[in-house]
């Protein structure tokens, strides 16, 4: 063989190999070597937004790695939450999500075709209560007061929240469905407006996020009524549980935020993500700002799919109850 086409055949190989060896790298490399993308299903500035950063940040110290946060508002935060079941389950893009878009969207349209199953579950990370509010002007001051009021003019008084199908209008459902009450409910696109008429005495009666909801009553601006979980919030610990009136004692509902990955994620990046979470709600920096924000840590312990079962059972009845379907 002549030296040149000699040279040539031993070149393409060493060539070859070098054109795979990024590949190759790339397949045994340790998860993760490049950035995380988190996604959150709403605008900046809200409680899933404002927990969705914090947990970035922290996951960005415990896997060396940036973690940059999406928000890809609409439809409910849904939008967010598709993106992420079509990603390449490789732990490059996750979801901060809440109870809304992974466990209750589906329940209430028929436009959303996921369902929590399809989804790899890496761990719970908090929840808050929804706070039961009334205007000042109503005259409602307690629970009883409420009961009595709507009992005796059945069908008058309207409830307000952020929308169809949210967890706070499920909140609202579920107390007429405990309590035998005839209430209106009526959407607000946001905590604005529902704050407006709140004030203003055009509606009576409110579900806010508890976070959302305590500048309003500190302010004096609305009256609480009641949590609803059915533990006293370490953020309002005067705000006594609804539950806690035998008319309601088995109200118990809240928001709820939640690590999640595409679905036929790898099992040691599933076992990598999990750790990482677990590690990140230990670092007393990002305990202090999802408390501060009203939130209560997630126990490490949560069984996902069975909680996640469990929670849509009963985001299920309520449908059924008041028959939501957009």
């Amino acid at each position: 063989m002549p030296p040149h086409r000699r040279l040539r055949a031993l070149a393409l190989p060493a060539l070859f190999a070098a054109l795979l060896l990024p590949t190759a790298q790339a397949q045994t490399d340790p998860y993760p070597n490049r950035p995380i993308t988190l996604v959150v299903g709403y605008p900046p500035g809200g409680s899933t937004d404002l927990t969705g950063r914090a947990v970035a940040d922290q996951l960005a110290k415990v896997l060396g790695v940036p973690v940059v946060v999406e928000n890809l508002g609409g439809a409910g935060g849904t939008i967010g939450a598709q993106k992420v079941v079509r990603a390449t389950p490789d732990g490059y893009t996750l979801l901060l999500g809440a109870n809304n878009e992974i466990a209750i969207a589906r329940l209430v349209s028929s436009t959303v075709k996921y369902t929590p199953s399809d989804f790899t579950p890496i761990g719970l990370v908090a929840s808050q209560p929804m706070v039961l509010v009334a205007s000042a002007s109503s005259g409602i001051r307690t629970v009883d007061q409420l009961l009595q009021a709507v009992k005796a003019r059945p069908g008058d008084y309207s409830y307000g929240s952020s929308g169809v199908g949210t967890a706070l209008h499920l909140a609202g459902e579920m107390l007429k469905q405990q309590a035998g009450l005839q209430m209106t409910h009526v959407p607000y696109r946001g905590v604005g407006p529902l704050t407006t008429d709140l004030v203003g005495g055009s509606i009576g009666l409110g579900v806010f996020v508890l976070s959302s909801g305590l500048p309003q009553i500190r302010g004096g601006k609305v009256v609480a009524l009641g949590i609803t979980e059915k533990s006293r919030s370490a953020a309002a610990p005067d705000i006594a549980p609804l539950a806690s009136h035998p008319a309601l004692r088995d109200m118990d509902i809240g928001v709820w935020f939640a690590l999640m990955a595409p679905p036929q994620l790898p099992a040691p990046v599933a076992a990598r993500l999990r750790a990482a979470l677990a590690e990140a709600l230990k670092a007393p920096e990002l305990r202090r700002k999802l408390q501060d924000n009203g939130s209560t840590i997630a126990d490490g312990a949560v069984d996902m799919p069975r909680f996640l079962d469990a929670e849509t059972a009963k985001y299920q009845r309520i449908v059924d109850f008041a028959k939501i379907r957009e």
